[in-house]
């Protein structure tokens, strides 16, 4: 996740746009408040059914204003469960008044970096 995050980052930087990385799990007390964009990814915990981890819900719920905040949300590609989880990930962005404006399954890093030169993140 931490890979496919950074190279999607870079992306985003090439771009001209300035990124911060934060892991919603290590970096739970963080706020999201002064960013005009937001990217959230998230790993299925279950194999079959697109769990995500609660981290995920706790993270967004304590992470200031991000109601009305542009975003974008991905899964990593898993056997099973891929396009589940990233349903599930945008109900919940969606959930705190996000306003998703893409989402993707992605299966490599040079597949995310080139999504983040792509986004339209202004």
């Amino acid at each position: 996740m931490r890979q496919l995050a950074a190279a999607l980052g870079k992306g985003v930087e090439k771009q001209g746009n300035q990124v911060d990385l934060f892991d919603g799990i290590k970096d739970s007390s963080s706020k999201l408040t002064i960013y005009q964009y937001v990217v959230v990814g998230a790993d299925s915990v279950s194999t079959f059914g697109g769990k995500l981890p609660e981290q995920v819900n706790t993270f967004l719920a304590s992470a200031g204003v991000v109601s009305g905040k542009k975003c974008f949300a991905f899964v990593p590609t898993s056997s099973f469960g891929s396009a589940k989880a990233l349903a599930r990930l945008m109900k919940t962005m969606e959930g705190e008044g996000m306003f998703l404006k893409n989402s993707e399954i992605i299966r490599s890093a040079e597949e995310a970096e080139e999504i983040g030169r792509r986004l339209h993140v202004s």
